[in-house]
């Protein structure tokens, strides 16, 4: 006997609306960190930055993408989730970690703290390590998917760390 993933009565348009569902709550996410990220601003340019920050350009060039990859994840693995408690599971997981990944921008750059941005990168990564480690019990696609997002997320983390240091 073959064993099923997911959800095998699910019709096709409701795997559909879940992507849909995910992409909107992640879109939403990714809206409101952005409306506190203020790398132009005077407070960030007087910051001492590390040489090995990267350009600001590159930091909506690689979000994006994670963005995407974050949408499609959320979306497989609710498809992939066994019965209603594991799909409940994995939507709190995504949840927490989406509302941390929108918080620590504001820590940072709404409240113009190095250190309420660091605080909240840590909390970021640390969710995303439970994510990552929920995802590879039940859909190791949607695992597998989100390492770049969490290894950008502990480069943020580390870069937030030295900018902190340098700006006590």
């Amino acid at each position: 006997m073959k064993l099923t993933r997911g959800n095998p009565s699910a019709s096709p348009v409701r795997r559909r609306l879940t992507y849909g569902a995910a992409a909107a709550v992640v879109s939403g996410c990714a809206a409101v960190g952005a409306r506190a990220t203020g790398p132009s601003t005077d407070w960030y340019a007087a910051l001492d930055k590390p040489r090995w920050q990267p350009p600001t350009w590159a930091f909506p060039a690689v979000w994006t993408p994670l963005y995407a990859t974050l949408a499609w994840s959320a979306g497989h693995a609710l498809n992939e989730s066994r019965g209603p408690g594991e799909r409940r599971a994995v939507a709190a997981a995504f949840g927490a970690d989406l509302a941390l990944n929108a918080a620590w921008t504001w820590l940072f750059f709404g409240r113009r703290s190095t250190t309420a941005g660091v605080c909240g990168t840590l909390l970021l990564d640390a969710a995303n390590v439970g994510l990552l480690r929920r995802l590879a019990r039940t859909d190791r696609k949607a695992a597998a998917a989100l390492v770049p997002y969490a290894a950008w997320c502990a480069f943020a983390t580390a870069l937030g760390a030295d900018i902190h240091r340098r700006n006590r």
